[in-house]
C-alpha cells in the first residue's frame, strides 16, 4: 500500500505541472499523452487491487507487490522529469534543437510503462489467488484467471478487445501513440514561423536561418533533402564555443550552443558522396541510439560539422574507471539486464532502418546516469554506426587517438574474422582463447568461459547470440522480448537477483522459440527488419506468460488429460463449462453477451470475433462434454480435484518447489531466420 501511495504522489505532481499545459511549446501533446496513460495505469491498478485483495492483508499477502510497484514508481518519476524538461522555457532554441525529432515519450517512457505494467497486474493476480478466507471465493477467482489465460486469447486483436483496458492498450491510446509526436511537430513548425515573422521578437540572422533549417527539416521539404546549412549558422552563433575535445582526438568535441551543450563531429571531406548517408543519419530518431541533430558545411574549406547529443562516456571507459578488486559487481543484475535491453533496442531500430552496425563493442556504447536514479540505472545509446568512410579518410585518420586493433577485433563475428585474420590477446581470464590462434579457435567454435556464478538465463541467451552460423542467432527483436521477460522475473523475485539463486521455471529462449513459431505469420511478423510498435509489448508479454503456463502445467494425478489435448485452456474450459460464477474481474466482462442490470456472468462467454482452433478430442472426453452440457446439479461434490498447479505463486512446501525446479525443460529448436548481422555479438 505504501508503494502504491508513492506512485500516486508522483502522478499528483504530474497533474499539478500539467495545469499549465497550454504554455508548453515543446512536445505538448506527448506530455498530455504521458499524463493520460499514467492516470489510466494508476486507475487500473486501483481497480485490480479492489477486486483481488483485502485491505486487512496489506502487511502480509501484499508483499509481492512491493518491488513491482517500486519499479513502476521509477517509471512514473522519469516521465515526470521529461514533462519538467519540456515545460522549461529557458533556452528555447536549444530545446527546440534537442527535441525537434525526439520520440522519447513513446519509445522510452511509454515503452518502459508497457514493460512494467503487466508485471504489476500479474503480481496482483498472484497475491489475489491466496488472498481472502472464503474458500469458494478464492476458487472462483482461480477459475476466472484460468479462463483469462485461455489459448484463444493469443491473438493481438482478440487480446486488445478483451484485455486492452487492463493492459493500457485500448484503441484510443494506440491511436495517440502514433499521432502525438506528429501533432507536436506541427506545433513546433507553427512556433518557429511565429518567431520568424513576429515584429515584436527581434531575431538575429543566424536564428532566422536556423528557423528555416528546422522548418524545412520538419516539413520534409524535397528542396531541403541532401542539403546542409552553411557552417556560419553554427560558428556565428552568439554563444558558440568549443569546450573540450572528446576522447583526446580532433574529430569529436564538446560545444556550447543555443544555451545547451552538444557534441560536434568535425571533419574535412568532399561532401557530395557523403550527402545520402548524412541525410539518413539526420533522419534517425530513437532513445537508444546516439542522435544526430543537424549538419553544417563550408563549401570552400570542405569542412563539415555534425551536431549530436552529448553523452557522458563510453561503456569501456566506465568499466575501467569504476571497477576495483573490492567490488564484486559494477552493476546490479537488474541494471545489467536493463542495459542489455537498451542496447538491443537500439540495434533493433537500426536493423529496422536497414542499417547494420558492423562494429558493436563497448567503445561504441555510450552511457549517461538517469535522472534521480539511485540504483545504478543508466541511459544507454549505441554509436559508431555512420560515416565509417570518414574515419578511414587520410585527412582524418589521425584525428582520434589510436586504438589497439584487438580492442575491436575481439568483438567481431566469426564470419568477419574469417575475412580479416589478425592476432591478439583476449581480455578474458581463461587462456584457451588467447594468443596467435585466437581467430582460428573462435571460428572453430571456441568461446570465453563464464565466471562463476553466472545466471543461467543470461548464459543461454549469450550462447545463442554467438552461434557460429549467423542464421542460428536470434534477431534483436527476439533478444528484446527475452530480456523484457527476464526483467519481469527479476522484478517479481527481488530476492533472487544473485546469479547463484533460482532461475525461471522455463528458459526464456525456449519461450521465444515457441513465440516465433506461433506468431511469425501475424502482421508485422518477427523479422528483424520490421520493428514492432511498443503497443504490442503487453500482448507479447501476455503470450510469453501463456506459453510459460503451458510448459509448466502439471495436472493432478486424479485428472487425466488425453495426449491429443494440447490446449490447456480448452481443458479447463470443458471442466468449468457448467459453472456460473458470481465473481469475475471487470476486465473479463463480455460487452456483447452481458445484459443490462445483470450481475451474473458466465466464465464461458464466447469471443465475438473467433475461437481458437479446437483440437480433436478422444471419445471419453467427448462423452464427458455431452454429459456436462446437461442440467447441472446444484450441490458441490465432496471431493473436487484442483484445476491447476501452474507456476503461479501459490503457497507450496519446499518439496513441491524442488520437484518443480527439477522438472526437465523441453528443448526448442533454434530459429533459422532473422539473425544478428555482422559483428553484433555482445560477449
Amino acid at each position: 500500500m505504501e508503494q502504491f501511495r508513492h506512485v500516486g504522489e508522483v502522478l499528483g505532481s504530474m497533474r499539478a505541472l500539467m495545469v499549465l499545459e497550454d504554455d508548453i511549446q515543446i512536445n505538448q501533446s506527448q506530455c498530455r499523452l504521458l499524463l493520460d496513460i499514467y492516470s489510466l495505469a494508476f486507475k487500473t491498478i486501483g481497480e485490480e487491487i479492489r477486486q483481488n485483495l483485502k485491505l486487512e492483508e496489506k502487511n502480509t499477502k501484499w508483499k509481492a507487490l512491493e518491488q513491482p510497484l517500486k519499479e513502476l514508481q521509477r517509471v512514473f518519476k522519469e516521465g515526470e522529469v521529461y514533462i519538467r524538461q519540456c515545460m522549461d522555457s529557458k533556452d528555447w532554441w536549444g530545446k527546440a534543437m534537442s527535441f525537434h525529432q525526439n520520440k522519447d515519450c513513446v519509445e522510452l517512457h511509454v515503452h518502459n510503462l508497457f514493460v512494467h505494467f503487466p508485471i504489476v497486474i500479474e503480481a496482483i493476480e498472484n497475491a489475489g489467488e491466496i488472498s481472502g478466507l472464503d474458500h469458494d471465493e478464492m476458487k472462483k477467482r482461480r477459475i476466472a484467471l484460468v479462463k483469462k489465460y485461455d489459448k484463444e486469447w493469443c491473438d493481438p486483436k482478440l487480446f486488445q478487445w478483451r484485455f486492452g483496458k487492463q493492459y493500457l492498450v485500448p484503441k484510443e491510446i494506440c491511436k495517440r501513440l502514433d499521432c502525438a509526436w506528429k501533432e507536436d511537430r506541427w506545433r513546433l513548425i507553427e512556433a518557429l514561423k511565429e518567431k520568424r515573422n513576429s515584429i515584436s521578437i527581434s531575431l538575429t540572422k543566424n536564428e532566422i536561418k536556423l528557423s528555416e533549417l528546422l522548418i524545412n527539416k520538419l516539413n520534409g521539404s524535397e528542396n531541403f533533402k541532401g542539403k546542409l546549412f552553411p557552417s556560419s549558422v553554427l560558428l556565428g552563433g552568439k554563444d558558440y564555443q568549443v569546450r573540450r575535445r572528446l576522447g583526446g582526438g580532433n574529430q569529436f568535441k564538446e560545444i556550447q550552443w543555443l544555451g545547451e551543450t552538444f557534441a560536434s563531429r568535425h571533419f574535412f571531406a568532399d561532401i557530395q558522396p557523403l550527402v545520402p548517408e548524412i541525410t539518413n543519419l539526420l533522419s534517425l530518431s530513437h532513445p537508444n541510439i546516439l542522435q544526430y541533430l543537424c549538419g553544417f558545411f563550408d563549401e570552400e574549406k570542405k569542412e563539415c560539422f555534425l551536431v549530436m547529443e552529448l553523452m557522458s562516456k563510453d561503456l569501456s571507459s566506465y568499466l575501467k574507471e569504476n571497477s576495483c578488486s573490492r567490488r564484486r559487481a559494477l552493476f546490479s543484475l537488474p541494471s545489467v539486464v536493463d542495459l542489455m535491453l537498451q542496447i538491443a533496442r537500439g540495434m533493433e531500430y537500426l536493423h529496422s532502418q536497414k542499417i547494420y552496425h558492423g562494429d558493436l563493442n563497448p567503445f561504441n556504447v555510450f552511457l549517461k546516469v538517469r535522472n534521480n536514479s539511485s540504483e545504478g540505472y543508466v541511459q544507454t545509446k549505441v554509436s559508431g554506426f555512420g560515416l565509417s568512410s570518414v574515419s578511414n579518410n587520410p585527412s582524418t585518420r589521425n584525428s582520434s587517438p589510436p586504438r589497439d586493433p584487438v580492442d575491436t577485433f575481439i568483438w567481431q563475428a566469426p564470419e568477419v574474422l574469417a575475412k580479416q585474420e589478425q592476432a591478439g590477446k583476449v581480455p578474458f581470464e581463461d587462456g584457451h582463447l588467447q594468443g596467435d590462434k585466437m581467430s582460428r579457435n573462435i571460428r572453430a567454435g571456441e568461446r570465453p568461459l563464464f565466471p562463476h556464478p553466472s545466471p543461467k538465463y543470461l548464459v543461454n541467451l549469450t550462447k545463442k547470440c554467438w552461434q557460429t552460423e549467423p542464421s542460428h542467432r536470434p534477431s534483436f527483436s527476439s533478444i528484446c522480448r527475452i530480456l523484457r521477460y527476464i526483467k519481469k522475473y527479476l522484478i517479481m523475485n527481488p530476492d533472487q537477483t544473485l546469479p547463484e539463486l533460482q532461475s525461471p521455471s522455463v528458459d526464456c529462449c525456449e519461450l521465444e522459440t515457441s513465440f516465433v513459431r506461433k506468431m511469425s505469420t501475424l502482421e508485422g511478423g518477427c523479422s528483424s527488419s520490421n520493428m514492432s510498435s511498443v503497443s504490442q509489448i503487453p500482448f507479447q508479454m501476455f503470450t510469453y506468460r501463456l506459453l510459460e503456463k503451458e510448459k509448466t502445467f502439471t495436472p493432478s494425478k486424479d485428472i487425466t488429460i488425453p495426449e491429443s489435448t494440447y490446449d490447456i485452456g480448452s481443458f479447463f474450459r470443458d471442466s468449468a463449462s457448467a459453472c456460473t460464477i458470481d465473481y469475475l474481474p471487470p476486465v473479463l466482462e463480455d460487452p456483447i453477451s452481458m445484459t443490462a442490470g445483470s450481475d451474473t456472468r458466465s466464465i464461458c462467454s464466447e469471443a465475438p470475433l473467433k475461437r481458437a482452433s479446437s483440437v480433436k478430442q478422444s471419445p471419453e472426453v467427448m462423452k464427458s462434454t455431452r454429459r456436462s452440457s446437461g442440467k447441472v446439479k446444484s450441490q458441490t461434490p465432496k471431493k473436487q480435484p484442483p484445476l491447476t498447479r501452474s507456476s503461479r505463486s501459490l503457497k507450496m512446501n519446499e518439496d513441491t518447489q524442488l520437484k518443480l525446479l527439477m522438472r526437465p525443460l523441453r528443448q526448442g529448436r533454434v530459429r533459422k531466420s532473422g539473425h544478428v548481422s555482422d559483428s553484433e555479438i555482445i560477449h
